[in-house]
Formats: structure tokens, C-alpha cells, sequence
């Protein structure tokens, strides 16, 4: 403890007198002025300490911590944590380089560093707390989680729930994350045995890759890994030539990368003490879905209504559970899933229902709307959590009374097979969650499979660094999209409006024309696209017509002439794009809607590459998927097809990441088959 003080309320006394109190193992102090700290040894610098520590506490100021973590390098110490705040966070340069410096000094010799602006770690399985705030020791249970936080205090807020018996591993915290980040706090609870559950809590992140291969470690482990991310506003996002970059903000890359690592997103803090806890209580599902019991249809409808927002099965009960439950709920009542054995019940009759639902295969879990706050409702929670044990399942109590704290909340949170959450939504919410980490778990995704062979991969990198302007004309672009695969339109490049008529008769009417401009990038916001032209004469007018406007514009652009293509004809319209984040590297947007796909806000982001079948899930989790499905009289789309044909556009995204900044395809029309990219923009790096 470097620091260490006998001065009562100080960061150094606080730490020492928290390792006097629980921690077994050798504890020295360093402070020139002192021999003894609170009955520890106390030396004057860490060069006069009798042997090398594990770890480092800094407790001293900001302009004294380089000297210390200098001194833990020459000493060749595992590792060091600092208190010390008022470095990088301050926004001040001078600031930022104090703390650059620390973090050369770490990778130069080793040595790992927690902080600055930390709060500290606890490890309770090894009763050691090093935190310079008074925390209590709490027990670490067999079944416990551990916490990576980058705040110490959202840490410590949710282990406050340690008070209500959920166990706790760890608390880790980062802080400015000098060196050591909450990946690497997600990496080493993966492999602690004392952690159950992991989970994070965040604010960014430098090296989202890092995130991803902890991640692994934690699946590996078949530890669940939560993650909480605060700062979800669009602020930071990029400005962008394409409605790709509008669309792929930080936070949508964010969640594309919680989706890959197969991660539990918590929305809020407040829900993520409860959703670890049931993760730790809570099996593997079998998959089938859940039951309802109440004493309210108010509750039962609410309970069924979350069931479908969420995605969690209700299955109907067979003959013999409906007899069951038919012989111990009132006439008035409903005998089903979800169940309202009404206010009108007795304890027997209650748990014959409990016992019914999860004595079948059918039942993952009991859902027991807590409504009413009193000593005597206390004996169900009991009942619940004795029925859960006999089947190895586990019950659901969400605490829907508004008396947080009331009779039996905090028996509720003690028993080992029932699981507390403080609305109905967070309850359904997990168990959404629960599913659908079971369903990834069941069908991994498999590595995707490149369909490019190199010479094309180089030949579409060729064109790319050929193209006279860093903005692909629509032509250019799609002449390196179509070496992958992708299909395009025919069509022609005409230097007037005479030889647009002539190629107009040659591909058939009706037909479109585009104004190419490398100035233009957005046509059809330009008034520079002519669509359905049915005759020679109206494409000679209209290719006219956008010339001379296009030569009345200031300033002039340049014009490389007009596309003449057909008609694609009816279809969905499906937008596809790649983004290069500077964090995540390339990332595939897919919305439906054409044009209006950021109107109406449908879209979805995932890391490229992706296969198929993972193409395919994003496209069925949009909104609107509906619409592929055969809307006013237009084919079904093939799924297979249009998920194929993202892939391919995700392998170009990833082939090319290093000389790509953007690209659109706006649209890409969808009927059966038939997939076809009528637009597209390429923007280089």
C-alpha cells in the first residue's frame, strides 16, 4: 500500500484497514513517515520492501503516480492498482500524457496496470478487498457472478443487491483503462471457478476485437456474459456520404458486436443484479417455453401480452395438466397458460398447479406474479421455490407490488431456485434472453465461407484504386460489385441525348436514365433519375433535360454522361452497405424501404462477414419482413437468394476494409428470385 496513512477517512487508511479486516495474506505499507500503519509494517519506498508483492495499491496523488509505477517496473511487481484521478478524463493534453506514459511504462516492462481513476478490485472468494470506499465483505456462494466494470461506482451500486443474498465473485474496475480494459476483466472471470455469471458494465471501448475474443473464453467456459453498455447515443457517429454511415452509428456497431460475441444486453443497470441472478440459478432450457400462474387475469393478460413482445412460448397444456389444473382452480378462474387460480385458492390447490406445470417436459419455468406485499404471501414464494428444487427448474417471481423491500422481497432473492425481477417486462425480458443464448448454443454459426477467389478480389481492388475520384460513379461501382458475384442491371453510358434514344431502342422500353456525375453521388435527391421513359422521343427529352440542368448548376459538375438501363420492374426494394468503423472494422447495414429506410428507421448492422444463414436471420429480424413475404400481388422473395447475395456484399466489405470507406446498394430489388442491384456507391478511403 503505497500511500498508507493512519489518517482516519483517507484512501490509504480505508484500503489498509479493509485488508486487515479479511485478507490472509501479507500486507505491507509504504510511506516515508511512518514505521507502522494500522499495526502493517511500513517501509519507505517499494525498493526497501522485503520481497516483491503480487500487487501495487497507489493511494497517492496524480503527480506522484508515475514514480510509483516506475518503481513497481524496476521491482518487477505483477501488478499495480491506481486510485488516482484528474489524468485522460480531464480532456486537458498535458493530462492525457501523464497517463501515456503510464501505460509505455506497462507495456515496456509488463507490468499490468488497473486505473487510473479507479476504484479498485474486490475478490471475495479470496476476501480480499482492495477499495479505498468502506465496502462489506460479502460470502461468495457456489453460484455466484462477477462484475467487470468500468465505473467503480455502477459497480458498487450493483452489488448492493449482495445485501439481498445474490452472490457476488468479484467487482473489477477499470477506470481510464491505461492498460488493463473490461475485456480483460470478461477474459479472467471466464476462468476463475469462483464466477458463474460475468457481467459487464461499460462505456466504450478502444479494441472492440478484444471484447469479441473474450467473449470465446466465456463461451468456452459456458459462463453467460452480460453486458450493460451506457453512453448509447448516436452523438459520436461519423458524418457519412452514404445513408449506410447515417445508419451504422456507434451504438448500432455496438450491438452488431453484442450479437457476434452471443452476449445478454441488459438495458438499463437497475436490471442487471436480477438478470445475472437467474442466470446463475437458471439450467440450460429445453426449449419448449413457460407457464403463468396468478391469483389476477389483470396479471395474466400482462404476463401474455410479454410472453409475445419477448418471444417466450406459452404452450398450451395438454389433457393432463388441464385436468389438474381444471380440479384446483375456481369455475371463474381459467384453467389455461397463463393461469388465474384467482384469489379464491389454498395453498394445495396452488402448489398442485406449480407442480403440474413444471412436472412436464413442456416448462422450463414458472412465472408467479408477486402482486401484494404481506407476511402471508411469503409461503408462496417458498411453495415456488420448494416445487423448483423437486424438478431442477426454475420459478420466475417478478415483484409486480410497488412496495420494493416488502414482506418476502428479500426471501425471495435468498432462494436458491427463484428468481426475483422487479417488473414483468425485465422477467420476460430474460427469459427472451435465456432462449435465445440456448438457440446459439444449439446451431453455432459456421466461420463464413469466402465465395471470391483472389484474382477477382484483386482485380476489384484494382478498380477500385483506379477510379479517377475517391466517389465511384454508380457504373464504377458497380463494375467492382459484379466481380462478387452481385447481380447488376444492363446498361449504357451515352455522351448525349440522341445516343440515349439509340440506346433506349436497343435495350427496350421502359427504361431509366441517370445523370453520371462523380460530383452527384445522390441522383435521385438531385432530381438527376428519369424513370419509366416508354419511348425514343421522351428519352431524348428527358436525357436533355437533365444535362442542361445539371450545366446550369454552381458549380458546374463534372459529366461523364447518362446511364440508359431497363426498368428493373416491381419488387421489394432492400438496401444493402458497408461501413469501415475505425473500432469494429467492416460492418454489413441491411433495411428494408429503398429510400425510406432511415425514415423508417428499419435496419440492422452486423460484423462482416456473415454467412448465409446469419443474412438471413438479420433480414427476418427487421420490422418489415413482412414484406418479403408477398405484398400486393409481388412474389414471395427468396430468402435464400437475398441472404446469398448479402453475404457476397459482406465479403467485399471484409476484402477490401483497407481501401473502402462506404458503400450503398439502394436499391437492391427483390422479387422471387430475381435479386438485382439498380444503384450503388463506392466511396474509397
Amino acid at each position: 500500500m503505497v500511500g498508507a496513512s493512519p489518517r482516519v477517512g483517507s484512501f490509504g487508511a480505508n484500503t489498509v484497514s479493509q485488508l486487515i479486516a479479511h485478507f490472509s495474506g501479507q500486507v505491507y505499507a509504504v510511506n516515508p513517515h511512518y514505521k507502522e500503519v494500522l499495526s502493517v509494517p511500513c517501509f519507505s519506498d517499494i525498493a526497501s520492501l522485503p520481497e516483491t508483492p503480487d500487487c501495487v495499491v497507489s493511494c497517492v496523488g496524480r503527480e506522484d503516480v508515475e514514480s510509483v509505477i516506475e518503481a513497481c517496473a524496476s521491482r518487477g511487481v505483477g501488478g499495480a492498482v491506481v486510485f488516482a484521478s484528474g489524468f485522460a478524463e480531464t480532456g486537458k493534453p498535458e493530462r492525457k500524457a501523464q497517463q501515456d506514459r503510464l501505460t509505455q511504462i506497462s507495456h515496456e516492462s509488463g507490468l499490468r496496470i488497473a486505473g487510473p481513476n479507479c476504484l479498485g478490485l474486490q475478490n471475495y472468494s479470496a476476501r480480499l478487498i482492495l477499495n479505498f470506499t468502506q465496502q462489506a465483505m460479502h460470502p461468495c456462494g457456489p453460484r455466484s457472478i462477477g462484475i467487470a466494470s468500468q465505473s467503480g461506482a455502477m459497480g458498487s451500486a450493483v452489488i448492493q443487491a449482495a445485501h439481498l443474498g445474490v452472490s457476488f465473485s468479484h467487482m473489477l474496475t477499470a477506470g481510464n483503462c491505461c492498460d488493463i480494459d473490461v475485456a480483460d476483466y470478461v477474459a479472467y472471470l471466464a476462468e476463475d471457478p469462483a464466477c458463474t455469471v460475468v457481467a459487464c458494465l461499460f462505456e466504450g471501448l478502444r479494441n472492440p476485437g478484444r471484447m469479441l475474443e473474450a467473449a470465446k473464453i466465456a463461451d468456452a467456459n459456458d459462463k453467460p456474459l452480460l453486458v450493460c453498455k451506457i453512453a448509447t447515443g448516436e452523438k459520436g457517429a461519423e458524418a457519412a456520404l452514404s445513408h449506410t454511415g447515417a445508419l451504422a452509428g456507434s451504438n448500432a456497431a455496438y450491438e452488431a458486436l453484442f450479437e457476434e460475441m452471443g452476449a445478454i444486453v441488459v438495458k438499463n443497470i437497475e436490471e442487471l443484479a436480477e438478470t445475472a441472478s437467474f442466470f446463475t440459478k437458471a439450467s440450460r432450457p429445453a426449449g419448449k417455453g413457460a407457464a403463468v400462474v396468478a391469483a389476477s387475469g389483470g396479471f395474466c393478460v400482462i404476463a401474455a401480452d410479454q410472453a409475445e413482445a419477448h418471444g417466450v412460448a406459452l404452450p398450451t397444456p395438454d389433457e393432463k395438466v388441464q385436468s389438474i389444473l381444471a380440479a384446483n382452480v375456481p369455475e371463474f378462474g381459467k384453467a389455461g397458460n397463463p393461469c388465474d387460480v384467482t384469489a379464491q385458492n389454498s395453498a394445495d390447490s396452488i402448489r398442485a398447479c406449480y407442480e403440474a406445470f413444471l412436472g412436464e417436459q413442456d416448462y422450463d419455468t414458472l412465472i408467479i406474479p408477486h402482486t401484494f406485499a404481506w407476511e402471508p404471501g411469503i409461503a408462496r414464494i417458498t411453495n415456488l421455490d420448494a416445487v423448483a428444487r423437486k424438478f431442477n427448474k426454475i420459478g420466475c417471481l417478478p415483484w409486480t407490488t410497488s412496495w420494493i423491500g416488502g414482506p418476502g422481497f428479500k426471501e425471495a432473492f435468498s432462494c436458491e431456485n427463484v428468481a426475483v425481477f422487479r417488473s414483468m417486462e425485465s422477467c420476460f425480458r430474460t427469459l427472451g434472453s435465456w432462449y435465445a443464448r440456448e438457440g446459439k448454443r444449439n446451431f453455432p454459426q459456421a466461420a463464413p465461407k469466402n465465395p471470391v477467389d483472389t484474382a477477382k478480389a484483386g482485380e476489384a481492388r484494382r478498380l477500385i484504386a483506379a477510379a479517377p475520384r475517391r466517389t465511384l460513379t454508380e457504373r464504377e461501382s458497380k463494375d467492382v460489385l459484379s466481380l462478387y458475384g452481385i447481380p447488376t442491371v444492363r446498361e449504357f453510358l451515352v455522351q448525349d441525348a440522341k445516343a440515349a434514344r439509340r440506346a433506349a431502342d436497343e435495350i427496350g422500353y421502359p427504361v431509366v436514365l441517370k445523370l453520371e456525375s462523380p460530383d452527384i453521388p445522390h441522383k435521385t435527391e438531385a432530381n438527376m433519375v428519369r424513370l419509366n421513359v416508354a419511348s425514343g422521343r421522351d428519352a431524348e427529352i428527358q436525357a436533355q433535360s437533365m444535362l442542361d440542368a445539371a450545366n446550369r448548376m454552381s458549380p458546374r459538375p463534372l459529366i461523364n454522361g447518362i446511364l440508359v438501363q431497363p426498368m428493373a420492374g416491381k419488387g421489394v426494394e432492400v438496401m444493402a452497405g458497408i461501413r469501415i468503423d475505425p473500432l469494429f472494422g467492416p460492418l454489413l447495414v441491411v433495411g428494408l424501404g429503398g429510400i425510406l429506410v432511415e425514415l423508417m428507421n428499419d435496419s440492422a448492422v452486423a460484423l462482416a462477414p456473415v454467412t448465409a444463414s446469419r443474412a438471413a436471420q438479420i433480414v427476418r429480424g427487421l420490422r418489415g419482413a413482412r414484406l418479403l413475404e408477398g405484398f400486393r400481388g409481388l412474389p414471395p422473395v427468396d430468402l435464400d437468394a437475398l441472404a446469398e447475395t448479402l453475404a457476397r456484399i459482406s465479403h467485399f466489405a471484409a476484402d477490401q476494409a483497407d481501401v473502402l470507406a462506404e458503400c450503398d446498394i439502394n436499391p437492391l430489388i427483390c422479387a422471387g428470385s430475381r435479386i438485382l442491384a439498380v444503384d450503388a456507391l463506392i466511396v474509397r478511403s
